[in-house]
């Protein structure tokens, strides 16, 4: 397998590389490095310094290195930014996705697997419900909006041009290497300031003090598995959340970091950010049923924060 990876210098995109290294397989990787890091990106992995909105740029790289398969991490990943720069996200997230799917038209890539958002694309996501697949999607933000629009053209590629696809909408990830600029950048956020013993701030679901808003964080090892299983043809379905079923309040996710760091930073407790998501929680039933349970909370925040404690020592 030759496979291309979209972003593989960022913290999603690098763990996707390492494994298929591991597979076996011939790795190349397209990042820009406008959030990604060099040294993320393995011994032994092409590397294109390609930005995704240069079409001519693209075609080069996949001309270049002949993928059989695409997984396509690169995005501006950032709700706050796309609220902001609504025409930046689109640029990057649609028609930076147009010319990688072109480009895996014309060098005949036989499946690419996407990057969506779970944690966005359902919007509100009611007590006692976890959102499925077939939860019609209420994408809210300009960045929502733009991941359920390459969903969609992805469905037209495949009837036009028969490009297989397989959609991974993912929760909140984190884990090793996670930056603190994103929507599950809080785990990152609360791993450096603990370290330092430094406060943390918990902002509120609906009103200052109480638990925070509640989300489905998945570890990065269960994304990266679930990407492998998606280009090795193991995920039959065309759209698959990739999640826990399981939710955590900010309060419960800063007590468990600075458990695992043994920090004695204070944890505070700030307004509603204007938003907010309140509550977004999937249903994780098939991902578990097609690959096994998902690694628990505990565990993997405690795997995290080792992490950037070995970082911190500079190991």
């Amino acid at each position: 397998m030759r496979l291309l990876i979209t972003g593989g210098a960022g913290f999603i995109g690098s763990h996707i590389a390492e494994r298929s290294l591991a597979a076996g397989w011939k790795v190349g990787i397209i990042d820009d490095l406008s959030s990604g890091r060099v040294e993320n990106v393995p011994a032994g992995a092409a590397f294109f310094q390609v930005d995704i909105q240069d079409a001519a740029a693209v075609a080069k790289a996949f001309e270049g290195f002949k993928p059989d398969a695409v997984s396509h991490q690169a995005a501006q990943a950032s709700v706050v930014v796309s609220v902001r720069e609504p025409q930046k996200d689109a640029s990057i997230n649609i028609m930076g996705s147009l010319n990688i799917m072109q480009a895996c038209v014309a060098s005949k890539v036989r499946q690419i697997v996407f990057a969506s958002t779970g944690g966005a694309i359902y919007g509100e996501v009611p007590d006692g419900i976890r959102a499925s697949v077939s939860t019609t999607p209420v994408p809210v933000s300009p960045y929502a909006c733009s991941k359920f629009a390459v969903e969609k053209y992805l469905e037209c590629f495949r009837q036009e041009h028969s490009l297989n696809s397989t959609v991974l909408r993912y929760a909140n990830v984190y884990g090793p290497r996670q930056d603190p600029h994103g929507e599950a950048g809080v785990v990152a956020i609360f791993c450096n300031r603990m370290l330092v013993n430094e406060p943390v701030k918990v902002f509120a679901k609906r009103t200052v003090g109480d638990a925070g808003c509640i989300r489905d964080y998945v570890f990065i090892d269960d994304v990266a598995k679930a990407n492998l299983a998606a280009l090795e043809g193991r995920i039959p379905d065309r759209i698959l959340n990739v999640g826990t079923g399981r939710e955590s309040t900010t309060q419960q996710l800063a007590e468990q970091i600075k458990k695992s760091l043994n920090s004695s930073s204070a944890i505070s407790h700030g307004d509603r950010r204007a938003g907010d998501v309140e509550r977004s929680l999937l249903d994780a039933d098939r991902l578990v049923e097609l690959l096994g349970p998902t690694v628990a909370i505990e565990a993997g925040l405690q795997q995290t924060a080792e992490w950037f404690h070995k970082r911190a020592r500079g190991h």
